[in-house]
């Protein structure tokens, strides 16, 4: 499989394939509707919306989106609409979950429930595939959304699950940056020793299917000149595939970066839980909501 290198590329790889079903908990949103709308037309899923049906119905044909493409499920209460998507996923009856018109810790608390949700012991990290203007790569970050402060065990497996996105996106070895404020490996900065740990653990074969270094700063990750200006000799400083953050608000500062300034494209999800989860933001764009829909059926099983 060639490596994908732009999210139009990835949206084609989901196209023609078996059409995976996204579960939306209180679908009534105009903006949720347009993605799910261009993703149902473009045969990129099946949608089924659960929440206040007639709200929903209104609000598509106010959208010129003929509701009858979706499958709808009349649900007004937002927390058993969150419920019901999620237990539909859980039993097989949907193979991704998203975010509607409901607020994000009633959301991450059904899916994140350990009884009734769709945890399974690993570790729920948040995933962000960005497609920037003036850099030559897919660039994927973690984590933005989930995990304020990961410790040393987190850090493992949010870059595994990175790993297995960029596995499906055709990066066949992709280079992980570990991020922290300088190159340098500082004893008082635990960040930095972590990020030495999880370079030698990926030299030994303990973390696989990847190539780690750290600590690495931003500039000297994604910018072959810094790197070269700062001597550094690294086969991931200049051409990082992954960024790991020390914490979530390193990672939210990139990610609204990026968007916002940077006026980078980007998908995002949540993974390690049975299915994946999409978690938008309400200031995502259509075509994030869209790609995060792409994204997360490319993941599903």
């Amino acid at each position: 499989m060639a490596q994908v290198t732009s999210l139009k590329q990835m949206a084609e790889l989901v196209k023609g394939g078996p059409l995976k079903r996204v579960a939306v908990a209180c679908g009534q949103d105009p903006d949720i509707l347009g993605a799910l709308a261009r993703a149902v037309n473009e045969k990129s899923a099946q949608a089924i919306l659960i929440g206040d049906q007639k709200k929903t119905e209104a609000l598509a044909k106010e959208n010129n989106i003929d509701p009858k493409i979706f499958t709808l499920i009349d649900e007004t209460d937002y927390k058993k609409a969150a419920a019901r998507a999620v237990e539909m996923v859980k039993k097989g009856e949907a193979d991704v979950l998203m975010k509607g018109l409901i607020d994000t810790a009633v959301y991450a608390r059904a899916y994140l429930n350990k009884e009734n949700g769709l945890t399974t012991g690993a570790t729920v990290s948040h995933v962000a595939v960005f497609e920037v203007p003036n850099y030559p790569r897919l660039l994927i970050l973690t984590d933005a959304a989930q995990i304020p402060y990961p410790d040393f065990g987190q850090k493992v497996d949010m870059i595994n699950h990175a790993v297995s996105v960029a596995h499906k996106l055709g990066i066949e070895t992709p280079k992980v940056a570990v991020l922290t404020a300088t190159e340098k490996v500082n004893p008082k900065w635990p960040c930095s020793l972590e990020a030495a740990q999880l370079a030698k653990m990926a030299d030994r074969g303990q973390i696989k299917g990847c190539i780690v270094d750290g600590p690495l700063s931003m500039d000297a990750a994604v910018s072959p000149e810094c790197a070269a200006g700062k001597g550094l000799k690294s086969p991931v400083a200049g051409y990082a595939d992954i960024l790991v953050c020390p914490d979530i608000h390193g990672a939210n500062f990139i990610y609204k970066t990026l968007a916002q300034l940077a006026k980078a494209e980007l998908a995002a999800m949540v993974i390690g839980t049975s299915a994946p989860v999409v978690l938008t933001s309400r200031t995502d764009s259509d075509d994030t909501k869209f790609m995060s829909i792409v994204l997360s059926a490319l993941m599903a099983k």
